[in-house]
């Protein structure tokens, strides 16, 4: 009976896609997050979308190159790689953004954005051309961080 109601809810996901996000919201609540910062972790999971289609369009093979752009975005804004960010947060296996404070979700999503419109701009291919611009841009919520 369990596995029957799920599938019906994923079922009724796919003709209603916004159903999705009102789980995605529901699980937040349970797990204890405010209103607000699962308003801004949607927000954030919709501008990660964003640049990870600017990839796509320029060049990016999904997995490890994704990966690597994404430590170089840490890097810049954070001052950790993603992995000494995951051991500052005494992570394992859970995912780095839901453990992120309302501020460090905002910084990450600037570094994110800002790398999407200057890879829009700039057009550069492949994973060297856009190491340089994840850098960079990383660099300008580093800089609001600071």
């Amino acid at each position: 009976m369990w596995l029957a109601e799920i599938g019906k809810e994923r079922i009724d996901e796919i003709i209603d896609p916004e159903l999705t996000i009102d789980r995605a919201l529901q699980t937040y609540l349970q797990k204890g997050y405010s209103r607000e910062w699962i308003n801004q972790r949607l927000q954030a999971i919709q501008v990660r979308k964003e640049l990870v289609d600017a990839w796509q369009d320029h060049g990016i093979k999904v997995g490890a190159e994704y990966a690597i752009l994404t430590n170089e975005i840490t890097k810049a804004w954070s001052g950790m790689t993603t992995r000494q960010y995951k051991d500052f947060k005494v992570l394992k296996k859970e995912n780095l953004r839901d453990n992120m404070s309302t501020l460090e979700l905002v910084l990450n999503m600037l570094a994110e954005a800002t790398t999407t419109e200057l890879t829009q701009t700039l057009n550069p291919f492949g994973l060297e051309e856009n190491k340089e611009v994840a850098k960079e841009e990383g660099t300008v919520a580093g800089n609001a961080r600071n």
